[in-house]
């Protein structure tokens, strides 16, 4: 995480962005507002310092939900950033949506009380996609 210098963007590639500053801390998000706006079970955040993220190409659509502001990419849905003006030295970059998200393992959890209840411990793991389930219904 030394590496003041950090990029990204969305899916498609119609948002690039830069932040110029060292990033501070990744936390994995568990609450439901995060799980919905990025349709997954927990979202990993990368936080920086405000002022630091500029947008190189591209302007992403803002959605401003529960007095925060999220922005994500307005053509393929890319969830990008997070900001809680209750702590505004801070923002954070969707850990996904930074060039090299391996660069910045999560220091801890939160939201836990919202947490899905799916145990998974044990299941059955694939270095790439999964077997596709069986229809039901014979050929």
């Amino acid at each position: 995480m030394a590496d003041p210098l950090h990029t990204g963007g969305c899916l498609c590639g119609a948002i690039r962005f830069r932040i110029a500053a060292p990033a501070l801390q990744t936390t994995l998000c568990h609450c439901e507002d995060c799980r919905r706006a990025s349709g997954a079970p927990v979202v990993a955040w990368t936080f920086f310092p405000t002022g630091s993220l500029i947008w190189e190409k591209g302007s992403p659509k803002t959605l401003q939900h529960a007095d925060r502001e999220r922005t994500f990419c307005g053509d393929c849905g890319s969830p990008l950033t997070f900001f809680d003006p209750s702590i505004p030295h801070l923002f954070e970059a969707n850990t996904n949506s930074l060039d090299h998200p391996a660069d910045h393992p999560p220091a801890d959890q939160c939201w836990l009380a919202d947490a899905l209840p799916w145990p998974t411990e044990g299941l059955p793991t694939y270095p790439h996609s999964a077997p596709l389930p069986s229809s039901g219904q014979e050929l």
